[in-house]
C-alpha cells in the first residue's frame, strides 16, 4: 500500500481553485450571510467564485447537477436553510435534501459539501450564520476547498508515479 507523501488540510489552498456557490433564496436573511462567509473564505484562499441563486433548498441539488454536468468548476457549495415547522414538511425536504446532495457528492469528482442548516428555530439559523456559532458558510467552503487540496496533492502524486514514455531515438543515416 502506498502512502500520500504530500498533506492536504484546510491550510493548504488549492491552486487556482474554481467555485460555484449556489444559494437558496428561502430564509434569505440566513443564507445571505452563509453566502457572505464562504464568500470570504474562498476569497482568502484565492478561489475564482461564482454565484447562482434557486427558489429553495429543494432545488439546491437539480442546480448542482446542472452546474457540475458543466465542468467549469472544482467545486460547488450548496447553501441553504430549513427550519422546522409544525408539519412533517421539514422531515421530507432534510431527507430529500440531503440525499440529493450525498448522491450528488459522490457521482461527480468535485467537491460539494453538505451546506445546508436544518435547524428547530430561526435563532438557532441565525446562530449558525455569523451569530454565537459561528459562520457555518465559511466552514462550507472550507470543506470544498480542502477536498480540491486532496484531489490536486492526488492527482499531483499520481503524476509523478506514473512512468515517463521515453522520447523516441533518431537514427542517423
Amino acid at each position: 500500500m502506498t502512502r500520500l507523501k504530500t498533506r492536504a488540510t484546510p491550510k493548504t489552498a488549492p491552486k487556482g481553485a474554481r467555485v460555484a456557490i449556489v444559494r437558496a433564496r428561502w430564509n434569505e436573511e440566513i443564507t445571505l450571510a452563509l453566502e457572505r462567509g464562504a464568500v470570504q473564505k474562498a476569497a482568502a484562499a484565492g478561489a475564482a467564485v461564482d454565484l447562482f441563486e434557486v427558489p429553495g433548498s429543494f432545488e439546491l441539488p437539480a442546480a448542482v447537477a446542472l452546474l457540475a454536468d458543466t465542468g467549469r468548476y472544482d467545486a460547488i457549495v450548496p447553501l441553504g436553510c430549513l427550519v422546522r415547522g409544525e408539519t412533517p414538511h421539514f422531515d421530507v425536504l432534510a431527507h430529500a435534501v440531503a440525499r440529493g446532495i450525498v448522491d450528488l457528492s459522490t457521482a461527480y469528482p468535485i467537491a460539494i459539501p453538505f451546506g445546508i442548516l436544518t435547524c428547530d428555530t430561526m435563532e438557532q439559523a441565525a446562530a449558525r450564520a455569523g451569530g454565537a456559532e459561528g459562520n457555518k458558510g465559511t466552514e462550507f467552503m472550507d470543506a470544498a476547498l480542502e477536498m480540491v487540496a486532496l484531489r490536486q496533492a492526488l492527482a499531483s502524486d499520481a503524476s509523478r508515479s506514473r512512468p515517463r514514455k521515453s522520447a523516441p531515438s533518431r537514427s542517423t543515416r
